[in-house]
């Protein structure tokens, strides 16, 4: 049985239809599986602020998702979680680490998101938060996941200081040339995973996300991932950063891409 959760609240958001990509989602897996969303979040205008300010702010949406999501997989629930910005795995994968502590994060993601307050030029928490779930620096929200069980997909934005640190920490980085299902399933094994998508992974063009980066992926390739993954081997997905468009005809189209990525899980 799948569980899908919602992040409504703004957890560091930038752009100003982050939380309504997250909703328009939920709203078409409604539609076709029948499948009812749990909805968490408490809401505030979009800035472009420090980390210091943002996560502070987003503490109660955070606490939220977090009860949820042990709750998902305490009941053995596979989980679908649909975020307005990566900063939200600041409380999923420390749940994920704890109760799966033999579990492979896949980060596929077009930046590393590795940086810590001591490293990062925009302050972005969003560009800070697989470090602090791998215990490099303190959210307030816990840690626990293991870098050697922590592989980051298709990055190509890497800024030096976090490349320095995501080596140093026995990382995996699978760069877009290099990314195949044989490749991601040749380190994990039989292990089971649970997988985070950041939309700006894509090739541009495919759907509008924040902070689009050239020579992406395709979403045939993610697709292929989630279908020789062994359906039982994944824990969950999250999906993050869909930025939705003014353009009904454009968000129809990138809501469509999706439903046809994440179709292996409904399997």
């Amino acid at each position: 049985m799948m569980n899908v959760i919602v992040s409504k609240g703004r957890v560091a958001d930038r752009a100003p239809n982050m939380i309504e990509g997250a909703i328009l989602t939920a709203n078409a897996i409604t539609k076709k599986y029948n499948i009812i969303p749990e909805f968490i979040g408490d809401n505030y205008p979009i800035e472009k602020d420090d980390w210091t300010v943002s996560l502070p702010q987003a503490r109660n949406t955070l606490n939220g998702i977090k009860k949820s999501i042990s709750n998902s997989i305490s009941h053995n629930k596979k989980t679908l979680l649909l975020s307005n910005t990566c900063s939200v795995s600041l409380a999923s994968l420390p749940v994920v680490a704890e109760k799966h502590p033999d579990a492979y994060i896949l980060w596929i993601d077009a930046h590393g998101d590795f940086n810590t307050p001591d490293t990062t030029d925009s302050g972005y928490l969003g560009g800070m938060v697989l470090a602090a779930v791998c215990g490099l620096w303190e959210s307030g929200h816990g840690d626990g996941v293991k870098t050697q069980k922590t592989i980051i997909i298709g990055a190509r934005d890497i800024d030096d200081d976090e490349k320095y640190l995501i080596e140093t920490n026995n990382v995996k980085l699978i760069k877009p040339e290099e990314f195949t299902p044989n490749n991601v399933i040749n380190i994990i094994g039989d292990s089971p995973v649970w997988i985070h998508v950041d939309w700006d992974v894509l090739e541009p063009g495919y759907l509008p996300a924040d902070y689009c980066v050239e020579n992406g992926i395709t979403p045939k390739q993610i697709k292929s991932l989630l279908q020789e993954i062994p359906n039982e081997k994944i824990l969950g997905l999250e999906l993050a950063e869909f930025n939705a468009s003014n353009n009904k005809d454009v968000n129809d189209k990138a809501v469509e891409i999706i439903l046809d990525i994440v179709s292996p899980l409904f399997k």
